[in-house]
């Protein structure tokens, strides 16, 4: 275990590193690169997620580090995420055991309901309609995470969380959880600061997973006059 890197208890017991390298955007053909200079570094979490669609390039890293013995498989935390569009409890086994695939690897760490919604199945990742809207399905969540604690329970993986969720939400899982969630990651830095919500999780022995801590200020959907947070002198 790398001792560099702080680490966090789990309500489970387990401890997850408190830094991590996401790999949203990750451009292809470098997020290999990435991962492995992560881990040579010090980085003992890799945060994944199937939507993202880069999952057999960050197995590939992980793999070559493993390989060459700059870490053992139990070092590492792997995060991967279960994407709207498998919902559906008989998809979720399915698509945990592919992401598994990708990674090149046995179990994960961790295994989030990326969003609180689910999407229309057995199709695109987004699915549109005519006139471009997105297509929902009516899969509760409630439901999904019975069969998330399905996976824990057959080794693909040692925890399961939340992402996205508000505190509503989370209190509609934790009524149904035999196994409850260990982690709700949302975005959060000091544009976003989710005060009330990280009391909230902490209540429930819940820990928060902050993403996207400098603003990302790449992403897709900012406009040029949004301010930027490492410009930002207050």
């Amino acid at each position: 275990m790398d001792k560099k890197v702080p680490r966090i208890k789990l309500n489970n017991g387990l401890e997850i590193p408190q830094f991590g390298l996401g790999t949203w955007k990750s451009k292809p053909g470098e997020v290999e690169q990435a991962v492995k200079d992560a881990i040579d570094i010090g980085y003992r979490h890799i945060d994944c997620a199937y939507a993202y669609g880069n999952e057999k390039e960050v197995g590939a890293g992980i793999k070559a580090k493993i390989d060459d013995g700059t870490v053992k498989r139990e070092d590492l935390w792997v995060t991967s995420k279960l994407w709207n569009s498998f919902h559906r409890p008989d998809l979720v086994e399915k698509v945990v055991r592919e992401s598994l695939r990708n990674l090149q690897l046995d179990y994960l760490d961790l295994y989030l309901i990326h969003w609180p919604v689910a999407y229309k199945e057995d199709g695109e990742l987004f699915p549109r309609d005519a006139n471009g809207k997105i297509i929902f399905s009516d899969v509760d969540y409630v439901d999904t995470w019975k069969a998330m604690e399905e996976c824990v329970r057959k080794g693909l993986t040692k925890s399961i969380g939340l992402s996205n969720f508000n505190s509503r939400q989370i209190e509609r899982i934790l009524s149904v959880a035999t196994i409850k969630p260990v982690v709700n990651q949302v975005e959060c830095h000091p544009y976003l600061n989710q005060k009330k919500l990280i009391e909230f999780c902490r209540s429930k022995n819940i820990v928060v997973t902050g993403y996207s801590p400098l603003g990302s200020p790449d992403r897709p959907w900012a406009k040029p006059e949004d301010p930027q947070l490492l410009e930002d002198s207050n």
